[in-house]
This record gives structure tokens, sequence and C-alpha cells, in this order.
């Protein structure tokens, strides 16, 4: 390989060494919020198998539950609703009757029964949850088993944010590169 070949990999090597990619400042800079509303997918039933003479697949009932946790080690967040959302988008139950506390470092959890088939395969929770202070985003996600018999099945979905809600900074702006901004890793 000639010197020219080689200087392009060289300089993105060296730009890559330089200034590492956005996921692991995630991992160096937790990101700060004062509140959120938070999607999670709940599956209360999924599909399965083939078609019948019905046009219909096979379903499971799952039961599924919420867990949400609070990861700032200082600092108290404030669940102000939990509301449980059927497959067309219609509130089905909200789970507070008032406001929650999660100390710093606490969870809580919320539970779907294995019975319950009106949320459907499309169900959601929305959380929003508010803080005195700028703290880590909590990790919310729910855990959907199937058990019967000496047969189990679970699965894990992760909450996505959809709205912040009174932050003082801009919490998703990355520590500028020296050798400029990082690169897109969508």
């Amino acid at each position: 390989m000639t010197a020219l070949r080689l200087y392009p990999l060289l300089a993105a090597v060296t730009a890559a060494l330089a200034c590492p990619a956005v996921s692991s400042h995630a991992m160096e800079y937790p990101l700060l919020s004062q509140g959120q509303t938070v999607y999670i997918p709940v599956y209360s039933s999924v599909y399965y198998g083939n078609i019948d003479e019905r046009g219909q697949p096979k379903e499971i009932l799952l039961s599924s539950m919420l867990s949400v946790r609070n990861t700032d080690p200082q600092h108290g967040m404030t669940i102000q609703s939990v509301t449980y959302y059927d497959t067309h988008g219609r509130p089905l139950r909200e789970y507070l009757k008032q406001p929650h506390m999660l100390q710093p470092m606490g969870s809580t959890d919320f539970f779907v029964e294995y019975r319950e088939r009106s949320g459907g395969t499309g169900a959601n929770f929305m959380v929003t949850w508010q803080a005195t202070r700028p703290i880590n985003q909590p990790i919310m996600e729910t855990i959907h088993v199937f058990s019967w018999g000496a047969q189990s099945q679970s699965f894990i979905s992760r909450g996505q944010v959809i709205r912040q809600q009174n932050d003082p900074q801009d919490s998703a702006a990355e520590p500028a590169c020296p050798s400029g901004p990082a690169p897109a890793t969508h």
C-alpha cells in the first residue's frame, strides 16, 4: 500500500480514537432530566403459529410488569401518572390515585394480569415523572411472561422518552470533540 492510500485510513482511525462514538459518551456522562413522559410497550397478548380457518392466528396471553427505577444515587423523583392504554390508544386504567415518590435508587412496579385481554397486542404504558432538580434519567421497562406447566417464556420492552419537561439544559448535547463533531451513530 502506498502512503497516499494509507493516509485516509490512518486519519480515520486517529479521528475515531480522538473522538469516540456518541454511545461511549453515554457511559461517561449520564443524561440528566427534570421530568419526562415515557412510552413503554406492553404485550398483553402475542400472536403465533399459522392462520386458522377463520383467518386468525393463535394467541397467547401474557402477564406484564412495568418496572420504574430511579437511577440517581442522590436525588428522588416523583411519578405523576402511570396510564395503561389499549391497542387503539384508549386509556384503560390509571394506576396512581396520587403522585408516588421514589427515593434515590428506589424502584416500583405496576402489574397487568395474565387474564387481561383488553389491552391487546399494541397496549402500552405512559409514565410521567418529575424531579425538583435535574437527575439521572430513570429506567422503565416491562417484562412480559408466559408460563404454562414446565414451559416459560419472558422478554423485556424498554421505554422510549417522548417528551422532556422542565429541562434547564439541553441534556442530549454531547461534549465537543477536538477534531470536530462525533460521527452520527443512527
